[in-house]
């Protein structure tokens, strides 16, 4: 079989590609950075290297696939981002299309059943609706929760105000660490028994923020971190005092506001999965101290 992948070398990326090679198949990996072709290649892959924004590349890139692992990579500098995550989701289906490919597993998020409201997330929804458009196309949407790693962020919060926290926070957070996700990722890719669309969601762990707060506290000898809960203004200005863009700030702030009220996380409710294996307290040890303290 012969598989490619999207998102370069990064949290899903690399342990896809490594899985897929390591159980005998070929795999392309496409990359916008000329400077990772020789880690690709390292690996044993093959290096696709250009712009997801050019079309021609991207059909190109996806010829002789099999299945296609597919996301959109962030643009931190875009202007308009849904816009953006259009562009490359309708180069996506041309390609899909040009190259009569039959599966495809999509790294989608938590929320990406509302289609407004959600930030980042917003266009994702755009993708999946643009997947169902496919004749004969079989789809398994991951559904991941926040990520793990977004939590880094709170590191240079604590060192400076002693506390953590964002506009969200009073109810269950539903987390997910990255491994996991590829782990899913991966099984599905090799299986490749799913006919259709189907979602699949993708979490680890479920917390408040007070939780948050006092395992991540904990494990960098802060147990009474407190959590606090901005107001939404507070934290688009936050964002935007550490250098953030405003298309970014917006977004994430309107993101955070639908964790807060629930509706980003009510399909994932009705839809509960069995929780992956990675839990708050593996990645406050292992990631998340060390990062602290270096």
């Amino acid at each position: 079989m012969h598989y490619v992948v999207t998102g370069s070398l990064g949290h899903t990326g690399k342990p896809i590609t490594e899985g897929l090679l390591k159980a005998g198949h070929t795999v392309t990996v496409i990359t916008s950075k000329a400077e990772t072709a020789a880690k690709i290649e390292a690996l044993g892959a093959t290096a696709a290297v250009g712009n997801l924004e050019d079309d021609a590349f991207v059909t190109g890139a996806f010829a002789n696939a099999d299945a296609v692992y597919l996301m959109i990579p962030p643009k931190w500098d875009m202007p308009n981002w849904r816009a953006y995550q259009n562009k490359v989701a309708d180069h996506y289906i041309a390609a899909i299309r040009a190259n009569d490919i039959r599966f495809v597993v999509l790294l989608s998020s938590v929320g990406a059943h509302k289609g407004s409201g959600t930030g980042p997330v917003d266009g994702l929804y755009d993708m999946e609706q643009k997947l169902k458009t496919v004749e004969g196309l079989n789809v398994k949407v991951l559904r991941p929760s926040y990520f793990m790693q977004n939590l880094f962020s709170m590191a240079g919060m604590v060192k400076g105000m002693g506390i953590m926290g964002s506009n969200f926070g009073d109810g269950p957070v539903v987390l997910v660490h990255t491994d996991d996700i590829a782990e899913a990722a991966l099984q599905e890719l090799l299986n490749l028994d799913f006919t259709g669309i189907q979602v699949r969601y993708v979490a680890g762990d479920e917390r408040t923020g007070a939780e948050i707060a006092r395992v991540l506290g904990e494990a960098v000898g802060k147990p009474e971190t407190p959590w606090v809960v901005f107001s939404d203004e507070q934290n688009k200005q936050g964002m935007l005092q550490a250098g953030l863009s405003e298309e970014v700030a917006t977004n994430y702030t309107e993101m955070g506001a639908s964790m807060r009220d629930g509706s980003m996380q009510a399909d994932y409710l009705a839809n509960r999965p069995a929780l992956s294996k990675t839990k708050l307290e593996d990645f406050a040890k292992n990631e998340f101290a060390p990062a602290f303290n270096a």
